[in-house]
């Protein structure tokens, strides 16, 4: 079956209609129709398959809704990858979130539906850089940013996520170590060093996403919408972080919007995610910030469909870098 000719049948159409009433206010009924074949196809080939798709938040909602089976941030979607007993993982994100799979499920078979969807944050430094930076900083513990490829994470001694970041530094330090390094996002770093008495050295990278926000972006956002509520994830710039009302990683800012459903709010964080948070929160208004992570929208519904149909492109990874990469992981989640 081609992924590039599916006709919006009767079938089709029963198949997906509570889907839609959910995302009407996100799709005409004329994309939709050019949308649902594909949604069917590929929740048909999962069953058929045992495959699994993990979709970021950062997914458009028709991948995040539609055909997503594990939805959240990168960690979680590989450990609940992990926890599942399908035979293949569909990676709806990009490729260092693939490899964190691969890493925690080497016994599964990983597939990216275009290996073309990389990051920019973890496309800023390599395993040599990790390397120099031990061998100029001895003793220095290197905490790496999940946000990071498998070379890097097996040259670091711990990772962190952007919502336990903190505490990894922290733990760190009433470890006895009052200085670490923190890679490879700058403004993750500069946020935590802000909040602890430990001594942060930082690497000099960014998402091309984040790092485009500013202080006036909110400024101006708060005067067009009284009221608003601000929520900025902390690979933002500090001074935008110095604007919001909160402050989390895209988990805590999904959990925050369900639990006290603001009028009306904004994410500064790419700009799809808010999308799926107003199709799940019909109640909030959101209003959107339209930054989009070209990475992340290369992932595509005929993509999805095409990796299941081929098999492909399959994510793999050196058993020896695999296995390094696993105990910063693991320490992490020790710590936290």
């Amino acid at each position: 079956m081609s992924a590039e000719r599916l006709d919006y049948t009767d079938e089709v159409a029963e198949a997906t209609t509570s889907l839609y009433e959910r995302l009407r206010k996100q799709y005409s009924p004329e994309r939709w129709q050019t949308l649902a074949p594909y949604i069917h196809e590929i929740n048909r080939l999962k069953k058929e398959k045992n495959a699994v798709v993990l979709a970021h938040n950062y997914m458009t909602p028709d991948v995040f809704y539609g055909v997503g089976d594990v939805m959240g941030d990168s960690l979680m979607l590989a450990q609940k990858a992990a926890q599942s007993d399908a035979d293949i993982i569909i990676q709806c994100g990009v490729h260092f979130m693939a490899e964190t799979s691969k890493i925690l499920c080497p016994d599964k078979k990983v597939i990216i539906p275009d290996m073309e969807a990389g990051c920019s944050l973890a496309e800023s430094i390599t395993g040599a850089d990790v390397r120099k930076l031990k061998a100029d900083h001895p003793g220095i513990p290197i905490v790496s940013y999940v946000n990071t490829s498998a070379e890097v994470k097996a040259e670091s001694d711990v990772c962190c996520t952007s919502s336990n970041a903190l505490k990894i530094v922290n733990a760190l330090g009433r470890e006895g170590h009052n200085t670490v390094i923190m890679t490879p996002d700058k403004y993750l770093a500069q946020n935590v060093a802000a909040e602890t008495d430990v001594k942060v050295i930082i690497w000099d990278g960014t998402c091309m996403v984040h790092e485009r926000f500013t202080a006036e972006d909110v400024k101006k956002m708060r005067a067009d919408h009284p009221g608003i509520f601000v929520l900025a994830h902390p690979e933002c710039p500090p001074e935008v972080m110095a604007q919001a009302d909160y402050a989390g990683s895209t988990a805590q800012m999904d959990d925050y919007i369900k639990e006290h459903q603001p009028k009306m709010a904004v994410l500064y964080t790419e700009c799809s995610m808010s999308d799926n948070i107003a199709a799940a929160n019909p109640e909030v208004e959101m209003i959107g910030t339209c930054q989009m992570c070209p990475h992340m929208k290369r992932i595509t519904l005929p993509k999805i469909l095409k990796a299941l149909q081929s098999g492909g492109p399959e994510v793999e990874i050196e058993p020896e870098i695999a296995q390094r990469a696993r105990k910063p992981i693991e320490r992490m989640l020790e710590l936290s």
